[in-house]
């Protein structure tokens, strides 16, 4: 008798990152190809058997063939690497993103949350009072979160992407007058390390009718155990005109608590002609599931009226997590070596309470 098995078929939605991700951590297999079946039964006696029929002893003569494994490309050296920068590097990274709640996470995150800061600095850079900022990023329905509404303070500080950049009393002096913006901003999932996103809007009050534009790309690839991320940035806003940001990551995983990153950053404004650079070199490193420390060392530059620094810093930055996975509280003690303070040690201390308003609980 012919044993005809039946094989059930699920159907599973899952996103692209999701999808990724299985690709990347299992090899492919080919589903459904047939499996040796055990022959457990006793065989049939003589008087039994049937001479089979054409049909009989050649089963799969209609079926299509069964797919082969794609012959060797030569390329196969490179599976590793990408195993590795998925496994280690880029979860590891992302974690860390996600928890400080920085602009790589806020801007990469799939679902609304909107983002409440206060910020207090003391000692060096102290303005003697609380620095209330937020930004929203709202996912519109129907467009699978490509398209979003985007509200922030400050937009012009939204192109470097460190989670102490706020922290930095030297580059935390705003170019122009705060302000909120409202903007649409539409953004690629990411596809072979490339992603990119786009976003027009104005500055509040309307009324003023301060337009800006930015697109901005990024690129990440596996350098053999380290992973380098570049981003490019260009803008125009209509009070600091046209400029363009470059930063350039590399990390690499120290252990299974500590990851290594280090960012170059290089702003160019048309109206002032002049680079912004720093150079910071950070150590992340998980203390348990709510506690995490940042230790950084960076430094600042001009290049306009001459390639002189502005600002050395060392910092410790300390994020712990009060409440749930919406609550945070951030201190950061510092050190700064400014040029307007001829280089001598200064002080400072940032102190910072975060509030997130999303699905989580």
């Amino acid at each position: 008798m012919l044993l005809i098995k039946r094989k059930s078929i699920f159907s599973i939605s899952l996103s692209p990152s999701l999808l990724l991700a299985i690709t990347l951590l299992f090899p492919l297999k080919l589903f459904g190809a047939d499996q040796p079946v055990t022959q457990t039964e006793q065989p049939a006696s003589p008087a039994m058997q049937q001479p089979a029929s054409p049909e009989q002893s050649t089963p799969h003569a209609h079926q299509p063939p069964t797919p082969s494994e794609p012959s060797s490309d030569g390329l196969d050296f490179v599976d590793a690497p990408r195993a590795y920068m998925t496994e280690k590097i880029i979860s590891f990274a992302s974690y860390m993103d996600r928890f400080f709640g920085g602009n790589r996470h806020f801007q990469e995150s799939n679902q609304s949350v909107f983002q409440l800061d206060l910020t207090r600095v003391a000692g060096y850079g102290d303005n003697h009072k609380f620095e209330l900022s937020g930004k929203m990023n709202l996912r519109l329905p129907g467009t699978e979160g490509r398209l979003r509404l985007w509200l922030e303070t400050d937009p012009e500080k939204d192109m470097y992407d460190d989670p102490t950049r706020d922290t930095h009393t030297q580059q935390n002096k705003a170019t122009t007058t705060r302000g909120a913006a409202l903007a649409a901003r539409y953004s690629t999932e990411e596809e072979k390390g490339w992603r990119f996103s786009s976003d027009a809007g104005v500055k509040l009050p309307i009324s003023h009718l301060n337009p800006f534009v930015r697109l901005k790309g990024e690129y990440s690839t596996p350098m053999g155990d380290w992973r380098m991320k570049a981003s490019e940035s260009v803008y125009w806003f209509s009070a600091l005109g046209v400029g363009e940001t470059t930063q350039l990551d590399f990390e690499k995983v120290l252990s299974s608590s500590m990851l290594f990153r280090s960012s170059s950053n290089a702003t160019w404004l048309k109206n002032s002609l002049n680079f912004d650079l720093v150079q910071s070199f950070s150590v992340y490193h998980t203390l348990n599931d709510r506690s995490v420390l940042i230790y950084q060392t960076s430094a600042a530059w001009i290049t306009n009226p001459s390639f002189q620094a502005t600002d050395y810093v060392a910092l410790v930055f300390f994020r712990h997590r009060l409440h749930q996975k919406w609550l945070f509280v951030e201190l950061s003690p510092q050190l700064h070596f400014p040029r307007d303070k001829d280089y001598k040690a200064s002080p400072a201390l940032s102190m910072r309470l975060e509030a997130l308003f999303d699905e989580s609980k």
